[in-house]
Protein backbone atom coordinates (compact mmCIF):
# COMPACT_ATOMS: atom_id res chain seq x y z
CA UNK A 1 0.00 0.00 0.00
CA UNK A 2 1.60 3.14 -0.96
CA UNK A 3 1.99 5.89 1.19
CA UNK A 4 0.18 9.48 0.72
CA UNK A 5 1.34 12.98 2.19
CA UNK A 6 0.65 16.25 0.97
CA UNK A 7 3.68 18.50 0.31
CA UNK A 8 7.20 17.63 0.54
CA UNK A 9 10.35 19.53 0.12
CA UNK A 10 12.95 21.22 1.61
CA UNK A 11 12.21 24.06 4.17
CA UNK A 12 9.94 21.64 6.73
CA UNK A 13 9.28 18.03 7.66
CA UNK A 14 6.54 15.75 5.84
CA UNK A 15 4.20 12.67 7.44
CA UNK A 16 3.14 9.87 5.94
CA UNK A 17 0.14 7.93 6.15
CA UNK A 18 -0.53 4.28 5.04
CA UNK A 19 -2.80 1.74 6.25
CA UNK A 20 -2.75 -2.11 6.05
CA UNK A 21 -5.87 -4.43 6.17
CA UNK A 22 -7.83 -7.32 4.67
CA UNK A 23 -11.64 -5.78 4.45
CA UNK A 24 -13.26 -8.91 4.62
CA UNK A 25 -15.22 -10.00 7.48
CA UNK A 26 -18.34 -12.39 8.01
CA UNK A 27 -21.80 -11.12 7.61
CA UNK A 28 -22.67 -13.82 9.82
CA UNK A 29 -21.85 -14.46 13.19
CA UNK A 30 -22.82 -10.83 15.05
CA UNK A 31 -20.53 -7.84 15.94
CA UNK A 32 -16.86 -8.53 13.99
CA UNK A 33 -13.82 -7.04 14.68
CA UNK A 34 -11.54 -4.99 12.08
CA UNK A 35 -7.77 -4.95 12.35
CA UNK A 36 -6.07 -2.64 10.35
CA UNK A 37 -2.44 -1.62 11.09
CA UNK A 38 -1.30 2.42 10.55
CA UNK A 39 2.51 3.03 9.49
CA UNK A 40 2.87 6.54 10.39
CA UNK A 41 6.29 7.87 8.75
CA UNK A 42 8.25 11.27 8.91
CA UNK A 43 11.12 12.87 7.11
CA UNK A 44 12.21 16.19 6.70
CA UNK A 45 13.01 16.87 9.71
CA UNK A 46 15.72 18.99 10.94
CA UNK A 47 17.87 17.92 14.00
CA UNK A 48 18.50 20.38 17.04
CA UNK A 49 21.96 19.22 16.37
CA UNK A 50 24.61 16.75 15.40
CA UNK A 51 24.47 13.37 17.30
CA UNK A 52 27.71 12.75 18.93
CA UNK A 53 30.36 15.23 21.04
CA UNK A 54 33.18 14.55 18.93
CA UNK A 55 31.21 16.20 16.06
CA UNK A 56 32.50 19.18 15.47
CA UNK A 57 29.52 20.58 14.92
CA UNK A 58 28.65 19.10 18.60
CA UNK A 59 27.57 22.18 21.02
CA UNK A 60 30.46 20.61 23.34
CA UNK A 61 32.68 21.11 20.82
CA UNK A 62 35.31 23.79 20.82
CA UNK A 63 35.40 23.94 17.20
CA UNK A 64 32.69 24.92 14.53
CA UNK A 65 32.08 22.93 11.42
CA UNK A 66 34.54 24.79 9.70
CA UNK A 67 37.57 24.05 11.57
CA UNK A 68 38.13 27.13 13.07
CA UNK A 69 38.74 26.86 17.40
CA UNK A 70 36.39 29.10 19.77
CA UNK A 71 33.86 29.02 17.43
CA UNK A 72 31.41 26.06 18.77
CA UNK A 73 27.75 26.32 19.59
CA UNK A 74 29.17 27.97 23.43
CA UNK A 75 30.92 30.68 21.74
CA UNK A 76 30.00 33.97 20.50
CA UNK A 77 26.77 33.94 21.56
CA UNK A 78 24.89 35.77 24.82
CA UNK A 79 25.96 35.17 28.11
CA UNK A 80 24.35 33.62 30.94
CA UNK A 81 24.55 35.13 34.28
CA UNK A 82 27.44 32.59 35.68
CA UNK A 83 29.19 33.77 32.48
CA UNK A 84 28.37 30.70 30.50
CA UNK A 85 27.85 31.14 26.63
CA UNK A 86 23.88 30.24 25.91
CA UNK A 87 22.93 29.37 22.57
CA UNK A 88 19.75 28.24 21.28
CA UNK A 89 19.90 25.43 19.00
CA UNK A 90 18.64 25.20 15.30
CA UNK A 91 15.88 22.65 16.05
CA UNK A 92 13.80 25.52 18.60
CA UNK A 93 10.67 26.18 19.59
CA UNK A 94 8.73 29.39 20.42
CA UNK A 95 10.53 31.85 21.17
CA UNK A 96 13.91 30.16 20.06
CA UNK A 97 13.63 28.27 23.30
CA UNK A 98 15.08 24.54 22.60
CA UNK A 99 12.72 22.09 22.54
CA UNK A 100 13.85 19.53 24.70
CA UNK A 101 14.06 19.36 28.68
CA UNK A 102 15.68 16.38 30.14
CA UNK A 103 15.35 14.94 33.70
CA UNK A 104 17.98 12.08 34.14
CA UNK A 105 16.67 9.64 37.58
CA UNK A 106 19.74 8.11 38.91
CA UNK A 107 18.65 5.04 41.50
CA UNK A 108 20.84 5.96 44.28
CA UNK A 109 19.47 2.77 46.41
CA UNK A 110 21.46 0.70 48.73
CA UNK A 111 21.54 -1.75 46.66
CA UNK A 112 23.67 0.31 43.63
CA UNK A 113 26.67 0.12 45.84
CA UNK A 114 27.16 -3.06 45.24
CA UNK A 115 29.01 -4.30 42.65
CA UNK A 116 31.02 -0.64 42.92
CA UNK A 117 31.13 -0.71 39.45
CA UNK A 118 27.45 -0.49 38.99
CA UNK A 119 27.20 2.77 41.30
CA UNK A 120 29.81 4.49 39.12
CA UNK A 121 28.67 3.27 35.52
CA UNK A 122 25.08 5.04 36.53
CA UNK A 123 26.93 8.13 37.33
CA UNK A 124 29.05 8.49 34.29
CA UNK A 125 26.42 7.85 32.51
CA UNK A 126 24.55 10.63 33.26
CA UNK A 127 27.15 12.27 32.45
CA UNK A 128 27.29 11.16 29.44
CA UNK A 129 24.19 12.00 28.74
CA UNK A 130 24.73 15.98 30.05
CA UNK A 131 27.34 16.60 28.18
CA UNK A 132 25.83 16.12 25.09
CA UNK A 133 22.85 18.57 25.62
CA UNK A 134 23.20 21.79 23.46
CA UNK A 135 23.65 25.02 25.11
CA UNK A 136 20.43 26.64 26.47
CA UNK A 137 18.35 22.98 26.84
CA UNK A 138 16.80 22.86 30.12
CA UNK A 139 18.01 19.85 32.52
CA UNK A 140 18.10 18.21 35.96
CA UNK A 141 19.34 15.15 37.78
CA UNK A 142 17.28 13.55 40.12
CA UNK A 143 18.40 11.12 42.61
CA UNK A 144 15.81 7.94 43.63
CA UNK A 145 15.32 6.00 46.73
CA UNK A 146 12.58 5.40 48.90
CA UNK A 147 11.72 9.16 48.22
CA UNK A 148 12.98 11.59 45.30
CA UNK A 149 15.77 14.79 45.97
CA UNK A 150 17.13 17.13 43.66
CA UNK A 151 21.04 16.22 42.62
CA UNK A 152 21.23 19.29 40.52
CA UNK A 153 20.54 21.64 40.66
CA UNK A 154 20.08 21.81 44.32
CA UNK A 155 16.58 23.65 44.26
CA UNK A 156 13.37 22.32 42.67
CA UNK A 157 14.04 23.51 39.13
CA UNK A 158 15.96 22.83 36.20
CA UNK A 159 19.15 24.11 34.99
CA UNK A 160 19.75 25.56 31.83
CA UNK A 161 22.91 23.75 29.79
CA UNK A 162 25.81 25.69 29.12
CA UNK A 163 29.75 24.64 30.02
CA UNK A 164 29.83 25.72 33.34
CA UNK A 165 26.26 24.06 34.61
CA UNK A 166 27.33 20.94 32.31
CA UNK A 167 30.77 20.71 34.96
CA UNK A 168 29.30 21.50 37.99
CA UNK A 169 26.63 18.80 37.14
CA UNK A 170 28.99 16.09 36.64
CA UNK A 171 30.40 17.21 39.83
CA UNK A 172 27.69 17.02 41.66
CA UNK A 173 27.22 13.43 40.27
CA UNK A 174 30.54 12.07 41.04
CA UNK A 175 29.73 13.23 44.94
CA UNK A 176 26.37 11.62 44.66
CA UNK A 177 25.81 8.89 48.01
CA UNK A 178 23.69 5.51 47.28
CA UNK A 179 21.31 4.47 50.42
CA UNK A 180 17.92 3.51 50.85
CA UNK A 181 15.08 2.02 49.29
CA UNK A 182 13.15 2.10 45.53
CA UNK A 183 10.02 4.22 45.04
CA UNK A 184 9.95 5.16 41.16
CA UNK A 185 6.46 6.37 41.97
CA UNK A 186 8.54 9.87 43.95
CA UNK A 187 10.68 9.84 41.07
CA UNK A 188 8.49 10.20 37.99
CA UNK A 189 6.32 12.45 40.07
CA UNK A 190 8.95 14.75 41.00
CA UNK A 191 10.02 14.84 36.98
CA UNK A 192 6.77 15.38 35.96
CA UNK A 193 6.49 18.32 38.36
CA UNK A 194 10.02 19.57 37.04
CA UNK A 195 9.07 19.47 33.14
CA UNK A 196 5.54 20.43 33.95
CA UNK A 197 7.27 24.46 35.23
CA UNK A 198 9.24 24.44 31.41
CA UNK A 199 8.06 25.71 28.08
CA UNK A 200 9.61 22.99 26.54
CA UNK A 201 7.55 21.32 23.91
CA UNK A 202 9.74 17.90 24.35
CA UNK A 203 9.78 16.68 27.86
CA UNK A 204 11.70 13.32 28.55
CA UNK A 205 12.79 11.50 31.18
CA UNK A 206 15.67 9.03 31.13
CA UNK A 207 15.48 6.74 34.47
CA UNK A 208 17.75 4.03 35.76
CA UNK A 209 16.87 1.29 38.48
CA UNK A 210 18.87 -1.73 39.71
CA UNK A 211 16.05 -3.02 42.00
CA UNK A 212 11.96 -3.69 42.64
CA UNK A 213 9.52 -1.16 43.30
CA UNK A 214 9.56 -2.38 46.87
CA UNK A 215 8.24 0.89 48.62
CA UNK A 216 5.15 1.51 45.95
CA UNK A 217 2.92 2.09 49.16
CA UNK A 218 4.47 5.62 49.44
CA UNK A 219 3.50 6.85 46.44
CA UNK A 220 1.74 4.25 44.35
CA UNK A 221 3.32 4.10 40.62
CA UNK A 222 -0.23 3.26 38.58
CA UNK A 223 -1.71 6.40 40.53
CA UNK A 224 1.33 8.99 39.44
CA UNK A 225 1.01 7.41 35.88
CA UNK A 226 -2.52 8.11 35.93
CA UNK A 227 -1.57 11.90 36.84
CA UNK A 228 1.94 12.19 33.86
CA UNK A 229 0.38 9.84 31.29
CA UNK A 230 0.70 11.48 27.67
CA UNK A 231 2.28 14.63 29.40
CA UNK A 232 6.81 13.32 28.76
CA UNK A 233 8.34 9.98 27.33
CA UNK A 234 9.97 8.18 29.70
CA UNK A 235 12.45 5.59 28.69
CA UNK A 236 13.38 2.89 31.87
CA UNK A 237 16.81 1.40 31.83
CA UNK A 238 17.68 -1.60 34.24
CA UNK A 239 20.97 -2.25 35.12
CA UNK A 240 22.63 -5.32 37.79
CA UNK A 241 20.50 -8.57 38.46
CA UNK A 242 17.51 -7.55 40.54
CA UNK A 243 15.65 -4.91 38.31
CA UNK A 244 12.17 -6.33 36.93
CA UNK A 245 11.16 -5.85 33.52
CA UNK A 246 7.54 -6.09 34.13
CA UNK A 247 7.40 -2.58 35.90
CA UNK A 248 10.16 -1.26 34.00
CA UNK A 249 7.32 -1.84 30.87
CA UNK A 250 4.29 -0.68 32.57
CA UNK A 251 6.00 2.53 32.82
CA UNK A 252 7.48 2.78 29.44
CA UNK A 253 4.33 1.47 27.59
CA UNK A 254 2.30 4.53 29.72
CA UNK A 255 4.93 7.01 29.20
CA UNK A 256 5.20 6.41 25.72
CA UNK A 257 9.16 5.26 26.15
CA UNK A 258 11.01 2.39 25.78
CA UNK A 259 13.04 -0.22 28.16
CA UNK A 260 16.45 -1.35 28.12
CA UNK A 261 19.32 -2.78 29.82
CA UNK A 262 23.02 -3.62 30.15
CA UNK A 263 24.49 -6.67 30.58
CA UNK A 264 27.42 -4.92 31.59
CA UNK A 265 27.62 -2.25 33.96
CA UNK A 266 30.45 -0.68 31.46
CA UNK A 267 28.27 -0.50 28.81
CA UNK A 268 25.77 2.02 30.34
CA UNK A 269 27.84 5.31 29.13
CA UNK A 270 27.46 4.34 25.44
CA UNK A 271 23.75 3.14 25.66
CA UNK A 272 22.87 6.60 26.84
CA UNK A 273 25.24 8.61 24.35
CA UNK A 274 23.38 6.81 21.95
CA UNK A 275 19.87 7.22 23.28
CA UNK A 276 20.90 10.80 23.89
CA UNK A 277 21.83 11.20 20.39
CA UNK A 278 19.17 9.86 19.13
CA UNK A 279 16.36 11.88 21.22
CA UNK A 280 18.26 14.78 20.07
CA UNK A 281 17.11 14.42 16.71
CA UNK A 282 13.60 14.95 17.49
CA UNK A 283 12.16 18.04 16.80
CA UNK A 284 8.68 17.43 15.71
CA UNK A 285 7.05 18.00 19.52
CA UNK A 286 3.72 15.67 18.86
CA UNK A 287 0.98 14.14 15.68
CA UNK A 288 -2.32 13.45 16.57
CA UNK A 289 -4.01 10.69 15.09
CA UNK A 290 -7.08 11.19 14.35
CA UNK A 291 -10.07 7.88 14.39
CA UNK A 292 -13.35 8.75 13.14
CA UNK A 293 -15.74 6.08 13.14
CA UNK A 294 -18.85 5.68 10.96
CA UNK A 295 -22.19 5.48 12.76
CA UNK A 296 -22.35 1.69 14.20
CA UNK A 297 -18.58 1.21 14.61
CA UNK A 298 -16.41 1.76 17.61
CA UNK A 299 -12.75 1.86 18.46
CA UNK A 300 -12.01 -1.09 20.65
CA UNK A 301 -8.56 0.18 20.84
CA UNK A 302 -5.32 1.95 19.33
CA UNK A 303 -1.86 1.03 20.16
CA UNK A 304 1.74 1.74 18.79
CA UNK A 305 3.18 -1.86 18.11
CA UNK A 306 6.54 -0.50 16.46
CA UNK A 307 9.49 0.16 17.25
CA UNK A 308 8.21 -0.45 20.64
CA UNK A 309 4.90 -1.38 22.31
CA UNK A 310 3.19 2.11 23.65
CA UNK A 311 -0.51 2.39 25.37
CA UNK A 312 -2.59 5.25 23.05
CA UNK A 313 -5.64 6.72 25.24
CA UNK A 314 -7.97 9.16 23.44
CA UNK A 315 -7.33 12.61 24.92
CA UNK A 316 -10.74 12.62 25.59
CA UNK A 317 -14.05 12.65 23.94
CA UNK A 318 -14.89 13.09 20.61
CA UNK A 319 -14.82 16.36 18.95
CA UNK A 320 -17.82 18.12 17.07
CA UNK A 321 -16.47 15.94 13.98
CA UNK A 322 -16.75 12.31 15.88
CA UNK A 323 -13.01 12.45 15.78
CA UNK A 324 -10.92 10.49 19.20
CA UNK A 325 -7.35 12.27 18.86
CA UNK A 326 -4.70 10.13 19.98
CA UNK A 327 -1.36 12.35 20.82
CA UNK A 328 2.17 10.56 20.03
CA UNK A 329 4.73 12.60 21.01
CA UNK A 330 8.55 13.37 20.22
CA UNK A 331 8.90 12.32 16.64
CA UNK A 332 12.07 12.56 14.51
CA UNK A 333 13.12 10.93 10.84
CA UNK A 334 11.59 7.83 11.97
CA UNK A 335 8.46 5.05 11.29
CA UNK A 336 5.98 3.82 13.31
CA UNK A 337 3.10 1.51 13.44
CA UNK A 338 -0.24 1.18 15.07
CA UNK A 339 -2.52 -1.31 15.85
CA UNK A 340 -6.19 0.18 15.33
CA UNK A 341 -9.45 -2.25 16.24
CA UNK A 342 -12.91 -1.39 15.36
CA UNK A 343 -15.97 -3.36 15.84
CA UNK A 344 -18.94 -3.28 13.92
CA UNK A 345 -21.96 -5.74 13.15
CA UNK A 346 -23.12 -6.56 9.55
CA UNK A 347 -26.99 -6.68 10.72
CA UNK A 348 -29.04 -4.34 8.36
CA UNK A 349 -25.60 -3.69 6.37
CA UNK A 350 -25.33 -3.55 2.64
CA UNK A 351 -23.26 -6.39 0.66
CA UNK A 352 -21.44 -6.51 -2.23
CA UNK A 353 -19.81 -3.40 -1.80
CA UNK A 354 -17.29 -1.38 0.14
CA UNK A 355 -18.52 0.65 3.23
CA UNK A 356 -16.13 2.88 5.28
CA UNK A 357 -15.98 1.76 9.07
CA UNK A 358 -13.85 4.92 9.82
CA UNK A 359 -11.44 7.46 8.45
CA UNK A 360 -8.04 7.81 10.04
CA UNK A 361 -5.59 11.05 9.63
CA UNK A 362 -2.96 12.95 11.27
CA UNK A 363 -3.65 16.38 12.96
CA UNK A 364 -0.80 18.92 13.87
CA UNK A 365 -0.60 20.18 18.06
CA UNK A 366 -3.04 23.24 18.34
CA UNK A 367 -0.12 26.29 18.94
CA UNK A 368 -0.49 27.21 22.80
CA UNK A 369 1.60 29.35 25.35
CA UNK A 370 4.28 26.72 24.87
CA UNK A 371 4.42 25.48 21.75
CA UNK A 372 4.30 27.21 18.18
CA UNK A 373 2.63 25.51 15.76
CA UNK A 374 4.41 22.67 14.03
CA UNK A 375 5.60 23.01 10.71
CA UNK A 376 5.26 19.79 9.35
CA UNK A 377 3.25 18.76 5.95
CA UNK A 378 0.19 16.11 6.40
CA UNK A 379 -1.43 13.79 3.89
CA UNK A 380 -5.19 13.67 3.98
CA UNK A 381 -7.16 10.94 5.35
CA UNK A 382 -7.36 7.70 4.68
CA UNK A 383 -10.36 5.30 5.02
CA UNK A 384 -10.52 1.76 6.41
CA UNK A 385 -13.20 -0.09 4.96
CA UNK A 386 -15.46 -3.43 5.52
CA UNK A 387 -16.72 -5.51 2.74
CA UNK A 388 -19.39 -7.83 4.33
CA UNK A 389 -19.15 -11.24 2.86
CA UNK A 390 -20.57 -14.68 3.09
CA UNK A 391 -17.44 -16.71 1.70
CA UNK A 392 -15.09 -18.03 4.50
CA UNK A 393 -12.47 -18.34 1.93
CA UNK A 394 -12.31 -14.46 2.07
CA UNK A 395 -13.72 -13.46 5.51
CA UNK A 396 -10.78 -15.99 7.26
CA UNK A 397 -7.74 -14.07 5.46
CA UNK A 398 -6.06 -12.23 7.55
CA UNK A 399 -3.40 -9.17 6.68
CA UNK A 400 -0.17 -10.22 7.21
CA UNK A 401 0.78 -6.75 8.49
CA UNK A 402 -2.22 -7.07 11.36
CA UNK A 403 -1.03 -10.97 11.49
CA UNK A 404 2.98 -10.21 12.31
CA UNK A 405 1.62 -7.82 15.51
CA UNK A 406 -0.96 -9.95 16.43
CA UNK A 407 1.65 -13.07 16.56
CA UNK A 408 4.40 -11.00 18.32
CA UNK A 409 2.07 -9.67 21.20
CA UNK A 410 1.37 -13.60 21.73
CA UNK A 411 5.50 -14.18 21.96
CA UNK A 412 5.23 -11.44 24.60
CA UNK A 413 2.72 -13.30 26.65
CA UNK A 414 4.74 -16.00 26.27
CA UNK A 415 7.71 -14.94 27.54
CA UNK A 416 6.13 -13.01 30.18
CA UNK A 417 4.01 -16.70 31.34
CA UNK A 418 7.78 -18.25 30.89
CA UNK A 419 9.58 -16.10 33.48
CA UNK A 420 6.02 -15.96 35.76
CA UNK A 421 6.21 -19.75 36.15
CA UNK A 422 9.76 -20.31 36.67
CA UNK A 423 9.87 -17.34 39.53
CA UNK A 424 7.24 -19.72 41.04
CA UNK A 425 9.43 -23.28 40.86
CA UNK A 426 7.09 -24.51 37.59
CA UNK A 427 10.07 -26.02 35.32
CA UNK A 428 7.80 -27.91 33.04
CA UNK A 429 5.61 -25.30 32.42
CA UNK A 430 8.15 -22.27 31.61
CA UNK A 431 9.69 -24.77 29.29
CA UNK A 432 6.71 -25.08 27.48
CA UNK A 433 5.99 -21.48 27.39
CA UNK A 434 9.33 -20.94 26.48
CA UNK A 435 9.22 -22.97 23.82
CA UNK A 436 6.05 -21.60 22.11
CA UNK A 437 8.28 -17.88 22.85
CA UNK A 438 11.31 -19.70 20.75
CA UNK A 439 8.53 -20.95 18.16
CA UNK A 440 6.72 -16.96 17.50
CA UNK A 441 10.03 -15.71 18.05
CA UNK A 442 11.17 -17.09 14.80
CA UNK A 443 8.14 -16.73 12.98
CA UNK A 444 8.59 -13.07 13.41
CA UNK A 445 11.97 -13.25 12.90
CA UNK A 446 13.15 -11.61 16.39
CA UNK A 447 16.37 -12.48 16.05
CA UNK A 448 17.86 -10.51 19.15
CA UNK A 449 15.24 -12.22 21.79
CA UNK A 450 16.50 -15.69 19.81
CA UNK A 451 19.90 -14.44 21.29
CA UNK A 452 18.36 -14.17 24.69
CA UNK A 453 16.29 -17.28 24.45
CA UNK A 454 19.95 -19.46 24.34
CA UNK A 455 20.70 -18.15 27.55
CA UNK A 456 17.71 -19.88 29.21
CA UNK A 457 17.57 -23.03 27.11
CA UNK A 458 19.24 -24.86 24.04
CA UNK A 459 17.35 -24.96 21.53
CA UNK A 460 16.88 -28.07 19.75
CA UNK A 461 14.71 -26.55 16.77
CA UNK A 462 13.43 -23.04 16.47
CA UNK A 463 10.67 -23.34 13.91
CA UNK A 464 9.11 -26.19 16.15
CA UNK A 465 9.46 -24.62 19.81
CA UNK A 466 11.59 -27.64 21.48
CA UNK A 467 14.38 -26.42 23.56
CA UNK A 468 15.19 -27.64 27.12
CA UNK A 469 15.85 -25.20 30.23
CA UNK A 470 19.62 -25.05 30.63
CA UNK A 471 20.09 -26.01 34.49
CA UNK A 472 22.67 -23.04 34.87
CA UNK A 473 20.24 -20.30 33.97
CA UNK A 474 20.23 -17.20 36.15
CA UNK A 475 16.52 -15.36 36.78
CA UNK A 476 17.99 -12.29 35.27
CA UNK A 477 18.00 -13.38 31.75
CA UNK A 478 14.13 -13.62 32.08
CA UNK A 479 14.13 -10.06 32.69
CA UNK A 480 16.20 -9.24 29.93
CA UNK A 481 14.21 -11.43 27.46
CA UNK A 482 11.21 -9.72 28.37
CA UNK A 483 12.67 -6.59 27.59
CA UNK A 484 14.23 -7.90 23.98
CA UNK A 485 10.63 -9.04 23.33
CA UNK A 486 9.07 -5.71 23.92
CA UNK A 487 11.39 -4.32 20.72
CA UNK A 488 9.16 -5.09 17.86
CA UNK A 489 10.39 -5.77 14.20
CA UNK A 490 9.14 -3.78 11.42
CA UNK A 491 6.51 -6.71 9.67
CA UNK A 492 6.22 -7.46 6.25
CA UNK A 493 5.53 -4.61 3.79
CA UNK A 494 1.84 -4.49 2.65
CA UNK A 495 2.17 -6.32 -0.98
CA UNK A 496 4.46 -9.01 0.48
CA UNK A 497 2.87 -12.70 -0.88
CA UNK A 498 3.46 -14.86 2.15
CA UNK A 499 1.47 -14.73 5.24
CA UNK A 500 3.31 -15.83 8.78
CA UNK A 501 3.75 -19.57 9.58
CA UNK A 502 0.47 -21.23 10.08
CA UNK A 503 -1.98 -18.37 8.51
CA UNK A 504 -4.62 -19.05 5.87
CA UNK A 505 -2.91 -17.91 2.64
CA UNK A 506 -4.42 -14.76 1.05
CA UNK A 507 -7.95 -15.07 -1.27
CA UNK A 508 -7.99 -15.38 -4.92
CA UNK A 509 -6.21 -12.56 -6.63
CA UNK A 510 -3.26 -11.85 -4.29
CA UNK A 511 -0.43 -8.70 -4.34
CA UNK A 512 1.48 -7.90 -6.99
CA UNK A 513 3.53 -5.50 -8.89
CA UNK A 514 2.50 -3.12 -11.22
CA UNK A 515 5.94 -2.42 -12.61
CA UNK A 516 4.73 1.04 -13.72
CA UNK A 517 2.98 1.90 -10.32
CA UNK A 518 5.00 0.27 -7.92
CA UNK A 519 3.63 -2.27 -5.08
CA UNK A 520 -0.08 -3.47 -5.38
CA UNK A 521 -1.63 -3.34 -2.48
CA UNK A 522 -2.74 -7.12 -2.59
CA UNK A 523 -5.83 -8.52 -0.62
CA UNK A 524 -5.57 -6.42 2.11
CA UNK A 525 -6.59 -3.78 0.87
CA UNK A 526 -10.24 -1.60 0.46
CA UNK A 527 -11.22 -2.28 -3.00
CA UNK A 528 -10.63 -5.41 -4.92
CA UNK A 529 -9.50 -8.80 -3.89
CA UNK A 530 -8.89 -9.70 -7.69
CA UNK A 531 -7.21 -6.85 -9.27
CA UNK A 532 -4.56 -4.53 -8.56
CA UNK A 533 -6.55 -1.43 -6.97
CA UNK A 534 -6.03 2.13 -5.45
CA UNK A 535 -5.21 2.71 -2.18
CA UNK A 536 -7.72 3.23 0.77
CA UNK A 537 -6.96 6.89 1.12
CA UNK A 538 -8.13 7.56 -2.36
CA UNK A 539 -11.37 9.02 -0.82
CA UNK A 540 -13.95 11.66 -2.10
CA UNK A 541 -16.21 14.36 -0.92
CA UNK A 542 -19.46 13.94 0.20
CA UNK A 543 -21.60 17.18 -1.48
CA UNK A 544 -24.10 17.00 0.65
CA UNK A 545 -22.26 17.39 3.86
CA UNK A 546 -18.44 17.09 5.39
CA UNK A 547 -17.85 13.65 5.32
CA UNK A 548 -15.69 11.41 2.81
CA UNK A 549 -16.43 8.11 1.41
CA UNK A 550 -14.35 5.52 -0.85
CA UNK A 551 -14.19 5.95 -4.27
CA UNK A 552 -16.46 2.98 -5.28
CA UNK A 553 -19.20 3.87 -2.34
CA UNK A 554 -22.53 4.36 -3.31
CA UNK A 555 -23.03 6.04 -0.16
CA UNK A 556 -21.83 8.77 1.96
CA UNK A 557 -21.09 6.20 5.16
CA UNK A 558 -21.82 9.21 7.19
CA UNK A 559 -25.24 10.90 6.16
CA UNK A 560 -26.47 8.25 3.49
CA UNK A 561 -26.23 10.56 0.48
CA UNK A 562 -26.43 8.42 -2.50
CA UNK A 563 -22.68 9.56 -4.08
CA UNK A 564 -24.52 9.00 -8.04
CA UNK A 565 -26.63 11.89 -7.37
CA UNK A 566 -26.28 15.30 -6.57
CA UNK A 567 -27.34 16.87 -3.56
Amino acid sequence: MRPESSGGGAGGATAALETSQSKYLSASGGEQEMHVVLTVRVEGTVPTHPTHPTDPTHPTHPADPTGHPGRGPDAGDRRAPDGDAIRHPAGAGPGGAPLLAQVLVVDCSGSMTWPQEKFRAARQAAAAAIRMLPAGTRFAVVQGTEDATMVFPAHEGMAVSSAGQRRRAEAALQGLPAGGGTCIGAWLDLAGRLLAAQDAPIGHVLLLTDGRNEHDRTMPLDAVLDTWEGRFVCDAWGIGDGWDAGELLRVARRLHGSVGAVREEAALPGEYEKLTARLLTKTVPELTVEVTPAPGTAIRYLKQVFPTEADLEPGGPPGPDGAYRYTTRAWGDETRRYHLCLTADPTGRPRGEDLQLAAVGLARPAAGPTMAPTAVRLPPPRACVVHWTEDPALSRHTDTQVAHFQLYGRFGQAVAAAAAAYRRGDREAAERHLGEGVRLAHAVGATRPLADFRRLADIEDAAAGRLRLRPDLAPIDFEHLITASSHSTYGPEPDDPAPPPGLPPHPPGGAGTDPATGPDPGPGTAFSATAPAPAPALTRPCPACDGRAPLTARFCPRCGHDLRERP
